[in-house]
């Protein structure tokens, strides 16, 4: 059994089959890639896993528990946290406030931007934030308006923000996406660092194959929203349904 388990999942828009009895299941302590062809259902697998969208059939159960139909906030309380495809942060504020906004979250899933006008009465938060920002190699920025970031450190201050909610697995939906290659290696370091220092699972989709097979442990391909494989790296290299898939013709 995995943490994280998905069973017999379909999901239809319309007339369009995006998933397809859809079978995953990612191990506690991994690195575990999804990947496929563009339109293979990969998006959409996330929003189920995160309870965005709710699969016409099948279950997602993490740690034992269903996610479908949760409230976002009560997936975080649950342990996930997801990293979206373009970095959600506030460009307005600063990279301290940003890191602080996690930090301040109320149970009820919301967060008190006016906190941050009272910094100097928030000593702890601050000590935290700052400490998580030391951690990220962020701390030389922490006065910087988040807005004026390079996109991979945008990307950073994201995975910073949500490591601060201390998420047993962490879903990242394209983090390399629009780097340049010095910052999908950083990210990639970055991520590496992540695993050997924290006790966290991390599923992620990722169309770069540099960055999948840098990370990932077990990758599962998905094509016309029907899972092809689920291997190692190794194996998965030149398997010929995933070449199949991506040059559309039998190897």
């Amino acid at each position: 059994m995995g943490i994280l388990e998905v069973k017999n999942v379909s999901k239809n828009f319309g007339g369009l089959k995006a998933l397809s009895d859809v079978n995953l299941s990612v191990r506690e302590n991994t690195v575990h890639a999804i990947i496929g062809p563009n339109g293979a259902g990969k998006s959409t697998l996330l929003n189920c896993l995160v309870g965005k969208l709710i699969p016409d059939t099948g279950s997602v159960m993490f740690d034992g528990q269903s996610v479908l139909g949760r409230h976002p906030y009560e997936i975080n309380q649950m342990g996930i946290s997801r990293v979206f495809q373009t970095p959600e942060i506030f460009g307005d504020l600063t990279v301290l406030e940003n890191m602080m906004i996690p930090i301040l979250a109320k149970r009820d899933g919301t967060f008190e931007l006016n906190a941050l006008t009272s910094i100097g009465s928030q000593k702890d938060v601050i000590e935290r934030a700052e400490h998580m920002l030391e951690e990220m190699s962020m701390a030389d920025k922490r006065h910087f308006h988040s807005g004026s970031l390079s996109r991979g450190d945008k990307r950073r201050l994201e995975i910073a923000m949500c490591l601060s909610q201390e998420p047993r697995l962490l879903l990242l939906d394209e983090p390399t996406a629009g780097m340049a290659r010095a910052d999908t290696n950083n990210t990639i370091d970055l991520l590496k660092q992540i695993k050997e220092e924290r006790d966290i699972t991390i599923a992620i989709i990722e169309h770069d194959m540099h960055v999948v097979f840098s990370l990932a442990e077990r990758i599962t391909v998905l094509a016309q929203g029907t899972p092809l494989v689920e291997d190692t790296p190794e194996n998965i290299k030149g398997h010929p349904k995933v070449r199949e898939a991506y040059l559309g013709e039998s190897a």
